[in-house]
């Protein structure tokens, strides 16, 4: 069983919010398992969902690019291991060229667009920072009408293919999914995968105990509704005006929303983190 550290007590309730003691508590319990302790947590305390973790395991950036005509846009990220060597011009520079080179040929296989004279400038880049650059991923968005939103910061970015409707409506969406971030458009595309573990951690929630087999449906029916409006986008309220709905806004301007995408640098990838304080200190017993 993995050893349970004060750092994860510490991530533990900085993302649930519950005291040092139960937490520690799940963390035993999960073998150490953040995620598991969660979905443990939800269950046992009905809990809402957890905050996401606080760290990103990568630094970098998105760089996006729309057609003109809008028919089309690309979404590129290319992570680097510190933040200050995102800042880099040269890193931004090459991250543009790559950018560019997915916007003119669609090719979304890194292994593909970083080659020849592109793989030559990111060799040349890693001797001059002194940090691995890795283009991870690049996504395209086609057909319809594509429009795009990239935060200020270059951290997170979405796109939005629309069915009617207009550049602008394009980007106000992009801009909802960027900032509320909805796991799908329509209730109905939610994975079945994603729902049947949603309704077991409500089944196993406290309020259910000791209820009817029809009240327990019922109640689980009611939070699944309540659920999916809150993660699918057609259902979420309008960030920019919370009195309408995403798909309502869509509606009344003669359009639909067909796909989105949104990417968030760093997002899955997981890095060790290093207690420099706590190797210090084993090093100084060792002698």
């Amino acid at each position: 069983m993995a050893a349970v550290s004060a750092a994860m007590v510490k991530e533990l309730r900085d993302r649930t919010g519950l005291g040092m003691m139960e937490c520690k508590k799940a963390l035993t319990a999960a073998g150490g398992d953040i995620e598991v302790a969660i979905e443990e947590l939800r269950k046992s305390s009905g809990m809402k969902a957890a905050k996401k973790a606080g760290r990103t395991a990568a630094e970098g950036t998105i760089i996006m690019r729309v057609a003109d005509d809008n028919s089309y846009g690309v979404l590129v990220e290319i992570n680097s291991e510190t933040d200050f060597a995102a800042r880099d011009e040269g890193f931004l520079a090459f991250a543009n060229k790559v950018a560019d080179a997915v916007f003119a040929s669609k090719e979304t296989d890194m292994a593909v667009v970083i080659s020849g004279e592109m793989l030559e400038a990111r060799e040349a880049l890693v001797q001059k920072i002194g940090e691995n650059i890795t283009p991870r991923r690049a996504v395209v968005v086609e057909g319809g009408l594509v429009a795009g939103y990239l935060h200020s910061n270059g951290q997170i970015a979405s796109l939005v293919q629309l069915e009617g409707g207009n550049e602008e409506l394009a980007k106000d969406v992009a801009m909802h999914v960027t900032a509320v971030n909805p796991r799908v458009v329509r209730g109905e595309d939610m994975p079945a995968e994603v729902l049947a573990k949603e309704e077991e951690i409500i089944r196993a929630q406290p309020d259910m105990a000791g209820k009817p087999a029809e009240i327990v449906d019922k109640m689980i029916g009611g939070r699944i509704k309540k659920f999916l409006a809150e993660n699918s986008l057609n259902d979420q309220p309008f960030v920019k005006n919370p009195e309408v709905k995403v798909a309502q806004l869509a509606k009344d301007a003669g359009a639909t929303v067909s796909s989105f995408v949104r990417i968030e640098v760093g997002e899955g990838i997981e890095v060790e983190e290093t207690d420099f304080a706590a190797e210090v200190a084993a090093q100084l017993n060792k002698g």
